[in-house]
């Protein structure tokens, strides 16, 4: 029997285990919408008590967690069409295995994070030369040396930036397009009002009490985006993939339903073009 790699992550990095927990659970079903056979091997491997510490797997809620991995994935691949040699970012990514999932046998991976979930992650999963690991707080801007922006970069923020305080997620996408010119970013919110609620200490879906998340935005606000740096080009919706049953026939199509229009987790795409003489940032 091989010998389980225990973990003991707490606060914001225990999430990583949470998100781990339930796309594993929608991978071992047959009828999955996100075929992730890593995923549900780590949880095998991995000694966590997940069911103790974050409650049952709820087949709606592990739908909708894949689905939003879907959603990146599928921000990813077209990366990856479009710059086959690019490299991909992924900020916060603890325990996702969406390089798996992706990968294309030529780009170039970076996974930024916190020094306790990263060493977990070099322990339980294998990787190669294409694929570095730096630790780092990601509102460190020391992460960006030495990235190749020559052949096309995508930073990619999972379940990330709703932990950060407002004005250091602006210093972010700032120093992000900043950075790396003719580049991209892509990224999940939470609404402000899910935001209020995590910080008066409610329970989120599924029971688990979920760390206090300080940024929240809503659908109207997105374009405030531009606001946050010159270079930022585009900010484009990414709309969740159609999944399984009646969840996933709304997935995609919440914008269009009056009730979750304003008030829904969003995916957002950002593109950066070339800005001379950038000015102070503003306020998402």
């Amino acid at each position: 029997m091989p010998v389980r790699v225990t973990a003991d992550l707490k606060g914001v990095p225990e999430t990583a285990l949470w998100t781990l927990y339930h796309r594993a659970a929608e991978a071992a079903r047959p009828d999955t919408v996100l075929p992730d056979p890593r995923a549900v091997q780590l949880v095998a491997e991995v000694d966590f008590p997940f069911g103790e510490r974050l409650g049952g797997a709820r087949p709606w809620l592990a739908q909708a967690v894949a689905l939003r991995a879907l959603g990146f994935d599928g921000v990813v691949r077209d990366f990856l069409a479009a710059h086959p040699d690019g490299t991909v970012i992924a900020l916060g990514e603890g325990l996702e295995t969406q390089f798996w999932r992706v990968d294309n046998g030529r780009a170039q991976w970076v996974t930024v994070d916190l020094a306790e979930p990263l060493a977990l992650r070099s322990r339980v999963l294998p990787h190669g030369t294409r694929q570095r690991l730096i630790a780092c707080d990601v509102r460190e801007r020391r992460w960006m040396a030495g990235i190749d922006a020559a052949r096309g970069v995508l930073v990619t923020a999972q379940g990330l930036l709703m932990y950060l305080q407002p004005a250091q997620v602006t210093e972010l996408i700032a120093a992000c397009a900043g950075a790396f010119p003719g580049g991209s970013m892509v990224f999940d919110t939470v609404s402000r009002r899910f935001s209020a609620r995590t910080r008066t200490g409610a329970k989120g879906p599924g029971g688990h009490r979920l760390p206090p998340m300080p940024w929240g935005m809503d659908a109207v606000e997105r374009d405030r985006l531009r606001t946050a740096h010159p270079a930022i080009s585009d900010v484009a919706d990414v709309p969740l993939p159609a999944g399984r049953g009646f969840l996933g026939h709304l997935a995609p199509r919440a914008a269009a339903v009056p009730l979750l229009r304003g008030d829904r987790p969003l995916i957002t795409r950002l593109r950066f073009g070339t800005a001379a003489g950038a000015g102070p940032a503003g306020r998402p």
